[in-house]
């Protein structure tokens, strides 16, 4: 019975805790918002690469605004439906301070 009562605790210390919560949600944002960044990239430089071929159809405003367009959706809707989430439920999953009955706390909660 003691041993379904004991906590894990961080290999890391009592010290980082308190901060883990901020932290990895933090740091998940940073590296996703980098990649995200770099996507809306290859979109915009997608669609300048196929100027040539889609001036002809829109002309050469509409052209760039569509590339414009193109990469801040991109950076949107991936950082709206995919970073946000996920920062959530790694807040969420490190400010409970008891997870007792969930299937990964005897593995996430050692290493994080």
């Amino acid at each position: 019975m003691e041993e379904n009562n004991k906590q894990p605790t961080s290999i890391w210390g009592k010290w980082w805790e308190p901060i883990r919560k901020w932290f990895y949600p933090s740091w998940l944002v940073y590296e996703t918002s980098v990649h995200f960044y770099a996507y809306a990239k290859l979109v915009h430089h997608y669609f300048a690469g196929q100027q040539d071929h889609l001036v002809f159809y829109f002309g050469n405003t509409a052209t760039g605004m569509l590339a414009l367009f193109g990469s801040i959706s991109t950076f949107a809707i991936c950082t709206a439906f995919l970073t946000a989430p996920a920062c959530f439920v790694l807040y969420h999953f490190f400010k409970k301070e008891n997870l007792t009955g969930t299937i990964y706390e005897k593995r996430l909660k050692p290493i994080f």
